[in-house]
This record gives structure tokens, C-alpha cells and sequence, in this order.
């Protein structure tokens, strides 16, 4: 199940922004109602909802400007500038809810309404699981990196929000108060994997870390129903940043190729690209059959040579 979007990655960045506000403002009553610790960290984890929620339209808004003439490829990586700003955000959150946690150990206090404060939380939970699960599945569909992670980012505040209602109704059942620092301690460490998640994967993109093989596999399957009348495609390299796939590889064809021809399926090779993968920029250097290195993508049949 998943809400209505926006057109734009945008769109989406400013609803986003909006349900993180609604869902902090149920946090804060929350926490205020009952006087809990573990509601405390996890309107704090909320806050930097908020804070990346702004840092996302930011980035999106950059990530969609047209390529200048200072930045020639686009702005594309904004996207994993955010990404990482917002990893890096969630592990400072985390240890400053270790920090409660461990005070509300060292110094436990009754709750105030566990009940009243269990019920706003859950309403939180529920609409930040709604449009967690919109925000990752348009992420995936668009490419975009910064809404995969901020969607990441608010179904990891789900799971905080689910084991805080079992956590909070056992409080007042059992009597031990410092079970209240116990859950703030396990919400750090929930929050310091995702956090370290969004970051490993931001990083990855940063780095021009390669495809996963089925994306590579899709890439060559496309390359070769399209390369008729070519010999060979090899050295392929490509990359992916945010919505744009860049590509470039050598195509070898016959020496007796006219150039027409020869731009005839390049031409036909970049459509197909573009219609199965999207925004996409190639570069294709075209080779004479003497430079094949018989690896890569051999296309079959091969063309025949003009006799002499």
C-alpha cells in the first residue's frame, strides 16, 4: 500500500517534509504526556527526520537543474551529497539517544501516562510506515538516492515505533522502570545501523561504484539485441548517478563499414538503452575488425566481409 506522489522527486521532497512535521509534533505529545525516555530519543530520531527531510529538497532541487557549463555531466550527485549528510546526521542522533539511554539507566523514573503516550506514538508510527514504503518504492522507480535513503531512514523509525508500543505497555505491567532505558538504548542502535547503511550506500555512489551484476547483465542483453551488423562490443564500463546511467564501450565493426552505417547502429544501440534503462549517456568508440579482442560482446552472426 502506498500514497499518491507528487510528478517530481521534488513533490515528493516537500511531503516528505510535511509528514515529518506532523510526526514529530505526535512524538513531542507523546513524550510530554508520559515522561518517557524512550519517547524522548525517539522524537529526537525525529527531529533529524525533519532536518534530513530539508536536506533531501535541497538535493533533489540541485539534482534536477540541467547540465551547465560548470558541471557538464548535470548535478546528479547532490543526491548522494544529502545521502551522506543524512547518514552522518543519524549516527550523531544515535549516540546522543545512548546518551539518554544510559542516564535513564543510571537514573530511572516512573512514567507519567504510558497509555496516552503509546497511542500518539502509534499514530506516528503508522503514517511514517505508509509513506516510508511510498518514499522507498518511488526511490527504486526513479533512481534516486535520496529518497531510497530517506525512505530507508523513516521505516527504520517504524521499527523504533513498533518496539516501543510492546516495550511501553510492558512498562506499567512489569513495574521496572528501567526498561523505559533499555528500549532508548535499543532505538540507538537501530538507528546506528541505518545510519551506517545510508552512508556505506552513498559512499558506494560517490565512488562510482559499479551496477549490480543484473543491472550489468541487463545493460549487455541490450547492447546485443541491438549491435546487428556489428562484431564486437568490449571494454564496457558504466556507472550510475542517481537517474542517469553513464556508459561508454568500443564497437568493433567491419573495415569496410561506411560511416553511416556505422552510426546507423550506434544510433540504434543508444535507443534502445534509453527506452529500457532511461535517462541514459553513452559514448561508443568505434573500431576496424583488426582491433577486436574477441572477448565481451560478440555478436552472432557476424557480418560478412566485402570480398575484395
Amino acid at each position: 500500500m502506498s500514497l499518491p506522489l507528487p510528478k517530481t522527486n521534488k513533490g515528493i521532497a516537500v511531503c516528505s517534509l510535511l509528514v515529518s512535521l506532523v510526526a514529530l509534533g505526535l512524538k513531542y505529545a507523546a513524550w510530554v504526556s508520559s515522561g518517557s525516555i524512550a519517547l524522548y530519543s525517539d522524537a529526537i530520531e525525529t527531529i533529524i527526520n525533519v532536518v534530513s527531510a530539508l536536506g533531501g529538497l535541497w538535493a533533489l532541487s540541485v539534482a534536477e537543474r540541467p547540465a551547465d557549463h560548470n558541471h557538464t555531466y548535470g548535478h546528479y550527485k547532490a543526491e548522494y551529497l544529502s545521502a551522506v549528510a543524512e547518514g552522518a546526521l543519524v549516527l550523531v542522533t544515535a549516540f546522543v539517544i545512548a546518551r539518554e539511554a544510559v542516564e535513564g539507566w543510571l537514573h530511572p523514573q516512573p512514567t507519567l501516562a504510558p497509555y496516552i503516550g503509546i497511542a500518539l506514538n502509534g499514530a506516528a508510527t503508522a503514517l511514517n510506515l505508509l509513506w516510508g514504503l511510498t518514499m522507498l518504492q518511488a526511490g527504486r522507480a526513479r533512481r534516486s538516492p535520496a529518497l531510497v535513503a530517506g525512505g530507508q531512514h523513516v521505516l527504520s523509525d517504524v521499527w523504533t515505533g513498533a518496539g516501543l508500543v510492546v516495550g511501553m505497555v510492558l512498562i506499567p505491567l512489569t513495574g521496572w522502570a528501567r526498561l523505559d532505558a533499555v528500549l532508548a538504548g535499543l532505538i540507538a542502535l537501530n538507528v546506528l545501523r541505518v545510519g551506517w547503511g545510508v552512508m556505506r550506500d552513498s559512499i558506494a555512489g560517490l565512488m562510482d561504484q559499479a551496477p549490480d551484476p543484473e543491472t550489468i547483465d541487463q545493460i549487455r542483453d541490450i547492447i546485443a539485441d541491438n549491435g546487428r551488423g556489428a562484431i564486437e562490443a568490449h571494454d564496457i564500463r558504466t556507472r550510475i548517478v542517481g537517474a542517469m546511467t553513464f556508459l561508454d564501450f568500443h564497437l568493433i565493426v567491419p573495415g569496410a563499414m561506411t560511416v553511416t552505417e556505422a552510426h546507423d547502429i550506434c544510433d540504434r544501440i543508444e535507443h534502445g538503452l534509453r527506452r529500457q534503462m532511461g535517462n541514459t549517456l553513452v559514448h561508443i568508440h568505434v573500431e576496424p575488425d583488426n582491433m577486436a579482442k574477441h572477448e565481451g560482446i560478440v555478436f552472432w552472426p557476424r557480418p560478412e566481409t566485402p570480398s575484395a
